[in-house]
């Protein structure tokens, strides 16, 4: 941890948050916001009509979020008020889906067809990566309003019109006003692809839980996890719900952290093609918490504990993931001609040529239409929007002990050393 995260300080609260929030010190937000299971169950079914959630492995992992929320949260009056809408949006996305396939069964033999997944470190170039693709008029990826709204399924005639777009609009830029900050770190639109974690938080386990609250029981529960099959098979049928009525060619997603989940990526998705983005570590390493330690602040007065991301965050733990996917692809758990690799520096460097390089790893072609597009699309980006690549001109003695734990994965993907 740099000592910029460790003195991580939170911006100031609007001042009608403020007067808000002292309101509700002096009330029993618990019962007057509750966040209790069967309570949440019967409000979501009792808003939509519905009854039907399916499987049932979603349960567990809700139970262990609220008693965290309950218990380690601190949820303050706005926050609380926040985190249940949050909770209940969820639960109404599990009964919508399950309706869509209870009403048409037809739906899952929607077949995804050679989804392209982007995974990699945070920093790694994911985002240009996706962004440059998404040009690509052969490529489809959910937008957020479909992630927080997925049912009724979104009809082609109306997609750019729905009235799901303005409510998410609403909802998203609202954290904005909480925090007006947050502005400046992350573009909040309706209409913009997100991650793929943000729909699979609907299943209740996903890695975008423990950014929105402070909740290290749930965390704890979520490390421990081995079968991750249910969040990847669920959104398989979120996939194919959107694309039942909007079709889509081939579904372009991205999460960094499907690095840590690519067997049970490729066994949900046996036909995908993953492109592993590659950075140096010790730039990729940096700052989450900033983040993070915005998103705890809207909901919640408690301090940041940074101890929680120290240990996530520490050289050794990021080297045994990235090595844990070299192990992968040399004993053949994950398919290695499904496989690609782009580089950071190579996209900053020189980003056409290396999208050339890219396709031509995924077997597709390229067409000089598209390329131009792409061309077109960066030119529009102000200067310096994704970065720039600066190779190393030597390293203290702390930084030089880290870069020891990535050299096998430096070396393996042939990722060059930066300033």
């Amino acid at each position: 941890m740099s000592d910029g995260t460790l003195s991580w300080q939170p911006p100031p609260r609007p001042e009608w948050l403020a007067r808000f929030n002292a309101e509700g010190r002096y009330t029993d937000l618990r019962s007057l916001v509750p966040l209790q299971a069967d309570e949440l169950i019967a409000t979501a079914c009792r808003a939509t009509g519905l009854s039907d959630f399916g499987d049932d492995r979603w349960r567990e992992p809700f139970e262990v979020l609220l008693k965290s929320l309950d218990e380690e949260a601190e949820l303050h009056y706005f926050g609380r008020l926040m985190t249940r809408n949050e909770i209940l949006i969820w639960l109404q996305a599990l009964l919508g889906v399950q309706a869509a396939f209870t009403a048409h069964p037809e739906i899952a033999g929607e077949q995804i067809d050679r989804p392209v997944i982007i995974a990699g470190l945070s920093r790694s170039g994911t985002s240009i990566l996706f962004e440059l693709l998404s040009q690509d008029p052969r490529f489809g990826s959910p937008r957020h309003w479909e992630m927080m709204f997925p049912y009724p399924p979104p009809e082609r005639a109306t997609y750019d019109s729905d009235p799901r777009i303005e409510r998410c609009q609403h909802l998203i830029t609202q954290w904005n006003r909480v925090t007006p900050t947050y502005a400046t770190m992350h573009e909040m639109d309706a209409r913009l692809p997100n991650e793929c974690i943000i729909a699979q938080a609907c299943t209740f386990v996903s890695e975008y839980i423990p950014f929105l609250f402070q909740v290290p029981s749930y965390m704890e529960w979520l490390g421990t996890r081995t079968d991750w099959e249910y969040p990847y098979l669920f959104y398989r049928k979120m996939l194919q719900l959107w694309q039942w009525r909007n079709p889509r060619r081939h579904w372009l997603l991205k999460a960094p952290s499907h690095l840590n989940y690519l067997p049970t990526l490729f066994k949900v998705f046996p036909d995908a093609r993953v492109l592993l983005t590659h950075r140096d570590p010790l730039k990729a390493q940096a700052s989450v918490t900033n983040l993070a330690g915005t998103f705890y602040w809207m909901r919640s007065d408690k301090p940041l504990d940074v101890t929680s991301f120290e240990s996530l965050l520490s050289a050794e733990h990021m080297a045994a993931r990235l090595e844990r996917v070299i192990d992968w692809l040399e004993d053949g758990t994950i398919p290695r001609a499904q496989c690609a690799n782009s580089r950071y520096a190579d996209l900053i460097d020189a980003p056409l040529a290396a999208l050339r390089k890219v396709y031509r790893q995924i077997d597709l072609p390229l067409d000089v239409e598209v390329e131009a597009h792409m061309a077109r699309y960066l030119e529009g980006k102000p200067q310096g929007k994704f970065g720039a690549h600066q190779y190393d001109v030597g390293e203290d003695d702390a930084a030089h002990q880290k870069r020891q734990c990535f050299r096998r994965y430096q070396r393996y993907f042939d990722v060059p050393d930066e300033l």
